[in-house]
């Protein structure tokens, strides 16, 4: 098991370079900026705090000028001017040139949503080349804000994500090894949202179309537990699980797999990504 180093993280001031859609509910942003050649990971699933304009703004204001004091400043920024921040994971990093990618998840752009989009979700979704963005990420490659660090004798994966984990489910699978076993559920919301996953690992796969199963299952749980609590796992004395995404799903699969699979606790990582009902801003605040 490595350890990882209370690495310093910067801001990198970037700019969107071109935007993919991968289904109805995602969409790929690339970014570029002199300031990358000095950012740096080496994990998966690395975490990033993504600072865009507030609506009305071309740039994104946070007073970084001020050193260690930019986070109580910007706090204090009027809401018309202060940037909008959102939790996202790295998806590539890319050198020569420079450039990563973030995927967003679009919540509620389409015209008929029941619940409006939030702010990231409608930036994302306009997104253009040359829009500004503002990112505090790593500047060391091995840090505190990668979790998926599996054991060198792990010998079973086993991950479960909702599309808000799909980049970094994605990146983890696609790094697995020839000749690991691993087993993994993708919760979305369309069918068109399915990707293919690239990996030499012996991986099954498995996606579950929330579109497709209305009404099935118990609210707020995940729509993978019966299939979970089902499958046949095959022996393993070193197994990992990685679950990442809604709170309150994430919480019921770990009981699941600490306390019905009898997996010891310090293999299992787990990551509420978000929580139902609750903006970024109101669970920064609860917790």
């Amino acid at each position: 098991m490595t350890t990882a180093v209370a690495a310093p993280f910067r801001f990198f001031s970037l700019q969107v370079v071109r935007t993919r859609p991968l289904g109805p509910s995602l969409v790929r942003v690339s970014f570029a900026g002199d300031d990358l050649q000095h950012f740096h990971s080496n994990g998966c699933d690395q975490s990033l705090s993504l600072f865009i304009p507030a609506e009305g703004q071309t740039e994104p204001h946070v007073p970084i000028e001020l050193g260690d004091g930019w986070w109580q400043a910007w706090r204090e920024l009027p809401d018309d001017v202060r940037a909008v921040m959102r939790s996202y994971t790295l998806r590539a990093l890319r050198r020569g040139p420079d450039e990563i990618d973030i995927d967003f998840v679009l919540h509620g752009v389409e015209p008929d949503a029941a619940t409006p989009a939030g702010p990231a979700s409608r930036w994302a979704a306009q997104a253009t080349a040359g829009d500004r963005v503002l990112l505090l990420g790593p500047a060391v490659a091995d840090n505190r804000a990668i979790r998926f660090r599996p054991a060198d004798d792990t010998d079973l994966v086993l991950v479960w994500g909702d599309e808000t984990a799909v980049p970094a489910v994605s990146a983890i699978v696609e790094s697995l090894p020839a000749g690991t076993r691993a087993k993994v559920w993708l919760e979305v919301q369309h069918a068109e949202d399915i990707q293919d996953l690239a990996t030499e690992a012996d991986a099954e796969v498995t996606w579950f179309v929330r579109d497709q199963q209305a009404g099935d299952g118990t609210e707020g749980s995940p729509m993978a537990l019966g299939a979970i609590r089902d499958a046949q796992l095959p022996p393993a004395e070193r197994p990992c699980v990685w679950i990442a995404g809604e709170s309150s799903c994430v919480k019921q699969l770990r009981r699941h797999f600490v306390g019905e699979r009898r997996i010891d606790r310090r293999s299992v990582t787990f990551v509420g990504y978000w929580r139902q009902g609750m903006t970024e801003e109101q669970l920064r605040a609860a917790e």
